[in-house]
């Protein structure tokens, strides 16, 4: 089967006295059948292409999907008299949400089982879910698209049943008042999806009647409410890319008016929560890497702010949280989280030991104030992903789960490690990275898969994967690069990495590409790499910067027409964007942008072996972003690797929906990397039919 060619229908575009042609610009016409039958051909191209490797794929998927442990449930944790929990079922695809009164003895009550709304349909998603706080009422919200746009239910937990009323068209968030009846939602724009007001809607009530009670005019901004852990404050946050705004109201009063917390100020930002007779902040004011202060809730504007942790120039403060007699800081070291204990009566404080030699550790769930237990998380390259709760005065811990791989797993066969690459700038960027003891070895010969996002300041963390293992157990080496734009290494660790500094994000992953082949990790013909979303603007930009240095890429979701996007404000998510991109309606990052977009930058030259993946309804980046470059890419290319467009017709940007769904696609892209790597399946009958 030949690949589909694209019809060209050049359109010019024009800007600063610069002319662009656009072959592919007609793609973004989602109800025109020519984009729909493209679309089809792409999907049905590459299912000829590696129909030799479907019962490959099956097997993987039943092998993947084999290591999940499927009658499994989360820690409960205790709040408002109820454990609450969150449970799957042997054979279903959606979580049951589940709570006991006052006991883990006492019967289970199901206040929601997702497998039942989503019978029928091909797309469900349950977002937010908030409990009255007397709790007799759920508010839960549901997308059934993958558009990121849901609706609002409510669910009587007395009687068990929905209750007729409900909230369209909104972005999923939502906060309860004390009162039972009052809620406060955040509404999007129809066109550009930005969260731009809050509403309060009353139970009985017509939502024709609900009060608009903050609007957010600044284009730049988005906003969303929440309550603080001690429910007696409700916050609006308005936020942009590099500043905060927060407006707070008593939730036992939800007919007075919110009140501002510290107006906008650019390049100030600012998170709060309440304990007693302070609101307690993390910022950046005068602090890169971030402090936490305390403010006085009559008047905490930033002139009260009173330091609690200083600003430390090598440790990024990314988390707080807030009890009776303890305040316990999530912190970034080297590159390496540290959760720190601090009394309150100022007695010295200590911080959690952790053994691996990278690793990630979170603050979990902790909604009780007056407890000496902190739940947190931690997991590895190497060691599954484990809950602990730990008693800060005693110093101890109690493991309480540890995510379950079905089929055993050793962790001793394997082996994580962190190098460190040097960056064209001299700067050093760490790697981490992890194998099979047994199949490693240094010749340069390992095939290895290079993995990084590199943008809006995500760290990426090393996390154990049991999907992964499918790679490992093959004789892969998988490897994570912490690469500029992300925070890994701190605030500057980001502010290096975007906007008119973003190159420095796809030169930091091609150093670590040539760091990994000099110290003979892998080489060129077994190099491998892979990103989604921003990262798929990542790979779309090494690609064209260096196209000879990999076998073959993964790109999923990926963000690659960045001049046209960004130029576009009724698209979601642009104008929210432009202090992370810039705005190319400024002629300087219109050029710097334009020298390193992907789709922009394509040349008649060889590539490596390409799958993209994509979403028709995805609403962060539009699936014809994927699809022009695609087609771009068959136009010009010169070589006779595989070039490979999937599109779920069914899904948004995070893919299908359903905890099993997704799998299949991640086994299509595992099958994809062996049959470059010439790695032949040994698939045993009789194992691959159970």
């Amino acid at each position: 089967m030949k690949p589909p060619i694209a019809v060209k229908k050049p359109k010019v575009l024009e800007i600063h006295g610069h002319k662009r042609i656009d072959n592919y610009f007609w793609m973004r016409e989602r109800e025109n059948p020519e984009v729909i039958n493209y679309l089809n051909q792409e999907n049905a191209y590459l299912k000829d292409q590696l129909k030799h490797t479907e019962e490959f794929q099956s097997f993987l998927f039943e092998e993947i999907k084999g290591r999940i442990k499927e009658d499994d449930q989360s820690v409960p944790y205790f709040k408002s008299g109820f454990f609450w929990y969150a449970r799957y079922e042997k054979g279903a695809e959606y979580p049951i949400y589940c709570r006991k009164k006052d006991s883990l003895d006492n019967p289970e009550e199901i206040i929601l089982n997702v497998n039942i709304l989503a019978e029928g349909k091909s797309y469900f998603q349950v977002g937010g879910t908030s409990s009255s706080p007397n709790q007799n009422l759920l508010a839960f919200a549901a997308d059934e698209v993958g558009r990121r746009i849901y609706t609002i239910y409510f669910k009587d937990l007395v009687s068990g049943q929905i209750l007729s009323e409900s909230i369209p068209n909104v972005t999923g968030n939502l906060a309860w008042a004390s009162d039972n009846k009052t809620i406060f939602y955040s509404k999007q724009d129809p066109e550009t999806l930005r969260s731009n007001r809050i509403y309060k809607h009353i139970l009985g009530s017509s939502i024709e009647n609900d009060e608009l009670v903050f609007e957010e005019s600044d284009e730049e901004f988005s906003c969303h409410v929440v309550s603080t852990k001690s429910e007696e404050y409700l916050f609006i946050h308005s936020e942009s890319t590099i500043s905060s705004e927060i407006r707070f109201l008593k939730s036992d009063k939800p007919e007075a008016e919110f009140q501002l917390l510290q107006k906008r100020i650019p390049y100030l930002e600012y998170a709060a929560d309440h304990y007693g007779k302070y609101f307690w902040i993390r910022t950046n004011e005068n602090a890169q890497n971030f402090k936490v202060v305390k403010a006085p809730i009559s008047s905490p504007s930033k002139n009260n702010w009173e330091d609690v942790i200083p600003h430390r120039e090598s440790v990024l403060l990314e988390d707080f949280d807030l009890f009776s007699s303890y305040l316990v800081t999530q912190e970034r070291s080297n590159g390496l989280v540290q959760i720190l204990i601090k009394p309150w009566d100022g007695s010295e404080g200590h911080q959690l030991e952790f053994d691996d030699e990278t690793y990630t550790a979170w603050i979990s769930t902790n909604p009780e104030f007056n407890t000496e237990i902190l739940r947190f998380g931690y997991n590895s390259l190497v060691s599954p992903s484990s809950i602990f709760d730990y008693h800060m005065s005693l110093k101890t811990k109690i493991l309480l789960k540890q995510q379950e791989v079905v089929g055993g797993y050793d962790q001793n066969l394997y082996q994580s490690a962190r190098v460190w690459a040097k960056a064209k700038d001299g700067v050093m960027v760490p790697i981490s990275l992890v194998y099979k003891e047994e199949l490693f070895n240094p010749d340069g010969k390992n095939p290895l898969l290079l993995y990084a996002y590199g943008s809006y300041g995500f760290s990426m963390e090393a996390y154990f994967s049991s999907s992964r293992l499918s790679l490992l157990d093959r004789g892969f080496v998988f490897a994570i690069a912490h690469i500029r734009g992300g925070e890994d290494l701190g605030r500057h660790w980001y502010e290096d990495g975007k906007m008119l500094k973003k190159k420095n994000t796809f030169s930091d992953f091609i150093a670590c590409a040539e760091h990994l082949i000099d110290e003979k990790y892998t080489s060129t013909p077994h190099l491998y790499a892979m990103g989604g979303s921003a990262g798929g603007l990542l790979m779309g930009a090494v690609m064209n910067m260096r196209p000879d240095l990999f076998n073959g890429i993964i790109s999923s979701v990926p963000f690659v027409d960045v001049v046209s996007t960004m130029l576009d404000e009724s698209i979601p998510l642009t104008t929210g964007e432009f202090q992370e991109w810039g705005n190319p309606k400024d002629k300087e990052f219109y050029e710097y942008m334009l020298s390193y977009s992907p789709y922009d930058n394509i040349e008649e030259k060889a590539y490596p072996n390409l799958l993209v993946t994509s979403g028709l309804h995805d609403s962060q980046v539009q699936y014809w972003e994927p699809t022009k470059w695609v087609a771009k890419l068959r136009e010009l290319k010169t070589d006779q690797n595989l070039l490979l467009l999937h599109t779920n017709m069914e899904a948004g940007h995070g893919g299908a929906s359903g905890r099993f769904n997704a799998l299949k696609e991640l086994a299509m892209e595992y099958t994809f990397l062996f049959h470059l790597e010439k790695i032949v399946p040994k698939i045993q009958k009789k194992e691959f039919q159970k």
